[in-house]
C-alpha cells in the first residue's frame, strides 16, 4: 500500500514513474530546507532563500526521479525543472516591479489626477496630474503609428513578395541597422532636421523620432507574419489569373491581418515608454497643448522623468511620478490585450 501512494505503476509495460504531484512536494521540501538553512547560518536576505530552494528543487527532483523513475527520465525531469527555474527567476522581477509601481502609484491615481494637467502646481508641491501628458502620449504616438505603420507594412510587403537582387538586401541590411540604433540617436537626427530648417519643438518632431523607432519593428513583424502564408494561397490565385497585386490585396493581407495587427500593436507599445527622443524634441509643457504640430507638449514618459529629477526630494512629486508609470503600464498592457484580442478575432478559422 505504501508503494502504491510513492510510486505509479500505471501498467505492466511502463516502468514506475513519480505521482503528478511530486514536483510540487519536492519544491515544498526545497522551500522549507532552504528556509531553515539560512535561519541555521544566519541569510537573511530572502533573495539568497529563493536561489538556494531553487538549486535544492533540481537537484533533489534528479536524485529523487533517478531512484525511481531511472537516469534517462531523470535527465528529462531535470530538463523540466531548470525550465520552470528559469521561469520564475524571469517572472519574479518583474512581477516585483508591478506590485511596486501600484503600491506606490495608487495613492494619487484617481479621477482628479487623470483629469488634471500641472497647470500653476509646482513640482514640488501636492496636486496636480497628467492629463495634459496622456493627450501628448496619445497624439504622438498616433501621429507615429499613422506615419511609420503603412510604410513599415509596405516595405515588408515589398522585400517578401517583389524583393529580389541589390536593392532589396540593401532594405533588408538597412532595417536590420535600424532595429538596434538607440532612440537618442533617432531624437538627434530629427533635432538636425529641426536646426536645418529652423522648426521649434512640437509634438510632431517628437512623433517623427517614435516612426523611426517603430519602423523597423512593423517590418520585421509584418514580413515573418507574411511568410507564414501558404505559398498555395498565392498559387491558386495566380492559377485563376488574378493580378499579384490584387492577390496580396485580397488573399495574402487578410490571411495575415492578425499577426500584422498585432506586430503593430506591440511596436506602439515599445514606442509609448520612449524618454529620450520626446525629450529633446518636445521639451515638455505642464499646461495642455491639444494641438501637437505647435509648441512645446508633455508626454507620460517626459512627466516622469522631470517629476523625479525636479521634485526637490517632494514626497507629492515622487507619488505622481509612481502614479503616471502605472498609468503607462496600464496603457501598453491594454494595447497588448487588444493586439491579442484582435489577432484570435482575425485568425483563420480552422476547419474539422
Amino acid at each position: 500500500m505504501s508503494n502504491t501512494t510513492l510510486v505509479q505503476h500505471p501498467n505492466s509495460l511502463q516502468g514506475a514513474r513519480l505521482p503528478k504531484w511530486s514536483p510540487w512536494a519536492i519544491a515544498a521540501g526545497s522551500l522549507g530546507v532552504s528556509i531553515g538553512l539560512c535561519l541555521a547560518t544566519g541569510v537573511e536576505s530572502r533573495i539568497q532563500w529563493g536561489l538556494i530552494a531553487a538549486l535544492l528543487f533540481v537537484l533533489g527532483t534528479y536524485v529523487i526521479a533517478g531512484k525511481v523513475e531511472g537516469r534517462r527520465q531523470a535527465k528529462d525531469r531535470i530538463a523540466t525543472s531548470l525550465v520552470w527555474v528559469a521561469f520564475l527567476l524571469a517572472v519574479v522581477p518583474l512581477v516585483s516591479l508591478v506590485w511596486t509601481t501600484i503600491a506606490r502609484g495608487i495613492k494619487v491615481l484617481d479621477v482628479y489626477f487623470l483629469t488634471h494637467s500641472m497647470g500653476v502646481v509646482a513640482d514640488s508641491e501636492p496636486g496636480g496630474g497628467i492629463y495634459h501628458a496622456i493627450i501628448g502620449t496619445l497624439e504622438q504616438v498616433g501621429i507615429a503609428t499613422l506615419i511609420a505603420a503603412p510604410i513599415g507594412v509596405l516595405t515588408a510587403i515589398y522585400l517578401v513578395e517583389y524583393g529580389r537582387g541589390a536593392l532589396a538586401r540593401s532594405v533588408t541590411f538597412f532595417v536590420d541597422v535600424m532595429t538596434g540604433i538607440p532612440s537618442i540617436v533617432a531624437g538627434l537626427f530629427i533635432l538636425s532636421l529641426m536646426l536645418i530648417f529652423d522648426m521649434s519643438f512640437s509634438g510632431f518632431a517628437g512623433a517623427l523620432a517614435l516612426a523611426i523607432l517603430m519602423m523597423p519593428v512593423v517590418v520585421r513583424s509584418t514580413e515573418e507574419m507574411l511568410k507564414l502564408v501558404p505559398n498555395e494561397l498565392r498559387e491558386a490565385s495566380l492559377a485563376l489569373g488574378v493580378p499579384k497585386w490584387r492577390t496580396i490585396l485580397k488573399v495574402v493581407l487578410p490571411t495575415a491581418v492578425g499577426g500584422i495587427t498585432t506586430g503593430v500593436m506591440l511596436a506602439v507599445a515599445r514606442i509609448a515608454g520612449e524618454t529620450a527622443p520626446v525629450l529633446l524634441l518636445v521639451f515638455g509643457n505642464p499646461f495642455i497643448n491639444n494641438n501637437p504640430f505647435e509648441g512645446a507638449q508633455a508626454s507620460l514618459p517626459l512627466y516622469i522623468y522631470q517629476q523625479y529629477a525636479n521634485s526637490a526630494g517632494s514626497e507629492a512629486a515622487y507619488d505622481r511620478a509612481w502614479a503616471a508609470a502605472l498609468t503607462l503600464i496600464a496603457f501598453v498592457m491594454i494595447l497588448n490585450l487588444a493586439a491579442r484580442g484582435i489577432a484570435r478575432w482575425k485568425a483563420p478559422k480552422s476547419g474539422r
